[in-house]
């Protein structure tokens, strides 16, 4: 059966897939990423990961697979295929579709992680159907997708979506980035986290301790997690601007307190758009499974491009 190889690389854990031409997943797979070993060595175990992957495809399916998708986090350069840089897993300019295509001796399609799960989250996810989306996830950072008609718009140097580098409120916070007030300062969990670890005088509470704390009405969550909330509504209201996507889907760890975000963000957009058109605002439908769906989608992409160019007279 024909299948591609879908791997999703994180800061802990490898997650992989074989996946049929109907995005079904045939099988699935995870090791540890293994980044305390140094840089090199996680490269040396994500190409040993895609080489078994590809020798069990071979064994169980009767045919190895016919491309590799792989979602990376940090700057990538799609184009050229290079994992220019990630600070948690110590990589700077790494050829990894070249790399793996030699190992696989197959084509390689390279994604960065968040853009990733977008695409999937757009094309098969809770954007389906969308012409036009954005996808926000809400983790340690946050980082968007830009959605157009069923791809991804990775921008002219790799950067499209960065909204958490939106500053908010100017003078503020620093961030890594450089830059004061930056919205993932805000609205991000671990921005959350740290808010109301401060605020309940508890150093180990966390962004879901808060959620949980504003369902039981506690008034000093209720403050820090309005403050999240109307920062977070800032920068989306500049991304709509922008944008003016049809359907808005957020997901990451501060999704996962539903109602409890997305009830006062749809309120607080509301109250800030004049012109534009209010999108569909919905959670993420897909979790932790999103960069290997989408990896599995690059796959699928690069093939069909392939594919096009050979019948090309």
């Amino acid at each position: 059966m024909r299948h591609v190889i879908a791997l999703d690389v994180g800061g802990t854990a490898m997650k992989a897939a074989l996946a049929g031409p109907g995005g079904e997943v045939l099988h699935r797979a995870r090791r540890a990423t293994g980044r305390a070993q140094g840089p090199d060595a996680v490269v040396a175990g994500l190409l040993d990961f895609a080489a078994e992957l590809h020798a069990y495809g071979a064994e169980h399916f009767g045919t190895p697979a016919s491309a590799a998708g792989v979602a990376v986090p940090g700057i990538v350069d799609e184009a050229d295929g290079v994992a220019v840089y990630a600070a948690n897993l110590g990589w700077r300019d790494i050829p990894l579709r070249e790399l793996l295509a030699q190992r696989l001796g197959v084509p390689v399609a390279l994604g960065h992680d968040v853009r990733t799960g977008g695409l999937a989250e757009g094309r098969v996810g809770a954007g389906r159907g969308a012409d036009r989306f954005l996808f926000v996830a809400l983790g340690t950072g946050i980082a968007g997708a830009i959605g157009v008609d069923g791809r991804v718009e990775a921008g002219a140097h790799g950067f499209a979506g960065e909204i958490g580098h939106i500053v908010v409120r100017p003078g503020g916070s620093p961030c890594p980035c450089g830059q004061h007030g930056c919205l993932e300062r805000f609205a991000s969990a671990a921005a959350v986290s740290e808010a109301w670890a401060a605020a309940s005088g508890d150093p180990d509470a966390d962004a879901a301790d808060c959620a949980k704390a504003v369902d039981s009405g506690d008034p000093k969550a209720r403050a820090v997690w309005q403050q999240a909330v109307d920062a977070l509504a800032d920068g989306l209201v500049t991304a709509l601007t922008l944008l003016d996507p049809r359907t808005l889907i957020i997901g990451g760890g501060l999704a996962e307190a539903g109602e409890t975000l997305f009830t006062p963000l749809r309120e607080a957009i509301r109250g800030r758009i004049t012109f534009q058109k209010q999108p569909t605002l919905v959670p993420a439908a897909l979790g932790d499974s999103a960069g290997c769906l989408g990896a599995g989608l690059l796959a699928w992409d690069l093939l069909a491009s392939t594919d096009r160019m050979e019948v090309t007279p």
